[in-house]
Order: C-alpha cells, then structure tokens, then sequence
C-alpha cells in the first residue's frame, strides 16, 4: 500500500516467536439504534452537550507535577496506600458518537494533569467523539470536556474542562521504573458503578514497541496487572502513588499462541513530550505524522532491525536510496529493535524533518539521510 509504513501480512507463529495482537480498551462502546434505543442514544447526548457549559480550547499554561529521579529504592508496596495518592486524580471519561442513525458511547479513563482541568486520556477513548465528558471523583454530575488535542499515532489526547482546585497527578521520573518494581492500575474498567477499579501487579518489561495501520508506539512498560475495558487512559502508578505509565492496551491472542496477564502502558518517557507536543497544537485535531515510504517486515533471522520488503515510488525513502532486502538498524540514535518500534520512530516525528537512517546491506553498515514527508490518509 503506498499510504504509510503499513503491517504487512501476520507470518507464521513458531514455538520460538509468538506474535500477540494489541486490544485496545476503547471502553464500552454501545451502539444504540432505533426505537428506545435511539430516544436513549439521543438522551444522552443532550446530557453530554448540556451538562456544563463548553471551557475554551485552550492548553493549560500550568506546568505538570514531576518528582526529582530517586536515589533510594522505592518503598514496599503497599495497595491502599498508592491507590489512595493516586485517586483524586483519577477521572472518568465518557463520550458520544454518532453515525448516521446511530448513536453510540465510549467509555475510558483520565488523569488530572493541572489544577484547571487539563485532562490526560487515550486518543482511542474519544475517537470520533461529538461530545465528551469528565467526572472528576466526589462529584455525581459530569462536566463538558473538549478535546485540546489528540494524538492518534501515540494514542494520547488533552482535554479540558471548567474547573478550578483538582488535585494533579505526580509523574515519576523516566528512569526510576526497573523491571520487577510493584505498580497498581487504577481506571473505571467496565464503567462499573461508583470508584475505580484497583489492580495490582508488578513491571514485566521495558521499552516494548506496537504498531498498526492507526498506531505507533514505543517505549511502553509491559505489566501483568490486570486491566480491563475502560481502564484506557487510567495510571500505572508505583508504590508511591507516582505515575509511571498510562494503561492503553492488553495483548490479544491469535490462532496458534496464547495471552495472558499482558497489559502496555505509554511510559511518561514518552508521554511527558507528547504533552509539550498536544499543548503547543492546540487545534483539536491530530498532529501530522512522518512518512518515510517502505513496507516492513520483522526480521526472523535472529538479527535485530526491519526488513524492507517495498519501497514506495517518489517516496523520502526512495530519494535518499533505501532499497528492498535493507536491515534498517536505526533511525537517528535510536537502534530499530523490530517493524513496530521503526514505525514508531518515524510516525512520531514531523513532515520536514531530516533523519539519519542506518541499513546494513550486503554485509555493510550504511547511513542513508531522508526528509520526512506528511503521512498520506489511509
């Protein structure tokens, strides 16, 4: 396909590499047609759209709550404790959608990220939204929302409402989640009745990497806590009640491999910037993503990198001399683990930007330079 870097075909699964298919927690997504359904699916948009009135679109101008990098290890875990800092800051996200006759409503999660009420969620909670609500915790009635800006490809969104005294999330620094470390998942999974659901597990691995025909992403934190529709947009937080990554998706099984216990949050190494990328946008609509103009493949000859299967004709990727059969290695002075993680890279950067790009071809380790062009619409 000549649009983007697209998944190619899924391969064969080998008792050595099991391919597992990202389940994004879009939440409970209702269609309602005709009849009481559509009188409801009408209802509750009238509540959406009046339920307060509309805040500006504006990014917020307050800065975010980070904590210095530790110098001693974290505390024991203990649940009460973490989800107890972590719950004011917790929200509930609701939107509508509408398609024709149908209506329908999506459900998620949302973390406080400044006192005014700049809210944090995935882009995939409020995809295709009409109207969009928040219900910030010890209140029954929902305030109107709008979407500051939403990022597809890294599945983050801002959001704001009319507010003023919220209690903003802390982020922990970067570097002080390590494999092992007890986290709690915190979200309204199943948009179940009163507080949010509280999960418990530990980090299972770093910088893991999805992409598919909507979404890159990269740097993600494996968990084996549970999580469950609805918990999209909800925090991964540690034994302080520190955010470490935003839950976003559970791996699903295909035919021949199994899932279990496999949950992904974006870590704040990744989400921190992307913030600083939505609040300087402040449009409403996605950003512009990077196109370089290959299909890939993972490599399944035990080395590391993607393969280039396809090189699209009058592409950045065919003016700066990428060829089929090329290892790509790296991408700047990022080293390309696998297809997903170079999608991620060049997605995530911007129409116009100069990029190195390492290929080993024929035995040799070459850089090739492109410019990124603006990814086609599918």
């Amino acid at each position: 396909m000549a649009s983007s870097e697209p998944v190619p075909a899924p391969q064969a699964v080998s008792a050595e590499r099991v391919r597992v298919r990202p389940s994004y927690l879009t939440g409970l997504l209702v269609a309602l047609v005709a009849g009481a359904a559509g009188l409801l699916g009408a209802w509750v948009g009238v509540r959406l759209a009046e339920s307060d009135r509309a805040p500006a679109r504006i990014a917020s101008t307050l800065g975010l709550v980070t904590v210095e990098p530790r110098s001693e290890p974290l505390p024991t875990m203990d649940v009460l404790s973490a989800a107890e800092a972590i719950a004011p800051s917790v929200v509930s996200v609701s939107s509508l959608t509408e398609s024709g006759a149908e209506v329908g409503r999506a459900s998620g999660s949302g973390l406080v990220l400044t006192a005014d009420g700049e809210i944090l969620t995935n882009a995939h909670v409020i995809e295709g939204a009409v109207a969009v609500s928040v219900r910030v915790p010890g209140e029954t009635e929902p305030r109107r929302a709008v979407i500051v800006a939403s990022d597809v490809a890294r599945d983050l969104a801002l959001l704001r409402i009319e507010a003023d005294g919220l209690t903003p999330a802390q982020f922990a620094a970067p570097g002080d989640v390590r494999v092992g470390d007890s986290v709690v998942a915190v979200g309204y999974a199943l948009d179940l009745d009163g507080d949010p659901s509280v999960t418990v597990g530990i980090v299972s691995a770093l910088d893991r990497t999805s992409a598919d025909d909507v979404r890159a992403l990269k740097g993600l934190i494996q968990t084996d806590a549970p999580i469950s529709s609805g918990n999209s947009g909800g925090p991964l937080v540690n034994s302080l009640g520190q955010v470490v990554g935003i839950t976003t998706f559970v791996a699903g099984a295909e035919l021949g491999s199994t899932a279990n216990n496999i949950g992904f949050a974006i870590s704040t190494a990744e989400l921190l910037p992307t913030v600083g990328r939505l609040r300087a946008s402040v449009t409403g609509a996605t950003r512009a993503e990077g196109y370089l103009g290959v299909v890939l493949a993972d490599r399944f000859d035990g080395g590391s990198g993607a393969l280039v299967t396809e090189v699209q004709p009058d592409s950045p990727a065919q003016a700066a001399g990428i060829r089929v059969g090329d290892a790509v290695v790296a991408i700047g002075d990022t080293t390309v683990s696998g297809r997903a993680g170079f999608i991620a890279e060049i997605r995530g950067r911007t129409p116009g930007d100069e990029v190195k790009v390492e290929v080993r071809r024929d035995g040799q380790l070459l850089t090739l330079t492109a410019t990124l062009a603006e990814r086609p619409a599918d």
